[in-house]
């Protein structure tokens, strides 16, 4: 499925995790995949509410918690850089789909990292 959110569409996800060696492209490209099936998922399911958005975002933040293993694994792992950037993409879709009062931290409240 092809993303219609023309503001979601253009972001590069994970920039800043990309421009960093320590954090692995291959696992990287994971994350990412989560976060676009996240998108792919809010535009299928079309949540009318918080409480129905951050049923979504849980599930994909335990996607995440599954990549941790992947991270150490090849080296690195989900430290303060990579929270602050994937809570940052979390909000940034929250936003991007019409839920700009989103609490970032319950976007991911499912985290293990």
């Amino acid at each position: 499925m092809a993303i219609t959110n023309q503001q979601v569409a253009g972001r590069a996800f994970l920039r800043q995790l990309y421009a960093d060696a320590y954090y692995p492209d291959h696992v990287v490209d994971r994350g990412r995949a989560i976060l676009v099936r996240l998108c792919e998922r809010i535009e299928t399911e079309q949540p009318s509410d918080l409480v129905a958005l951050y049923a979504l975002t849980h599930a994909a933040t335990e996607e995440f918690n599954s990549l941790e293993d992947d991270f150490e694994a090849a080296g690195s792992q989900i430290e303060t850089v990579a929270r602050e950037e994937i809570a940052e993409d979390f909000w940034f879709v929250a936003s991007a789909y019409g839920f700009p009062d989103a609490d970032v931290e319950e976007l991911i409240a499912t985290r293990e990292w």
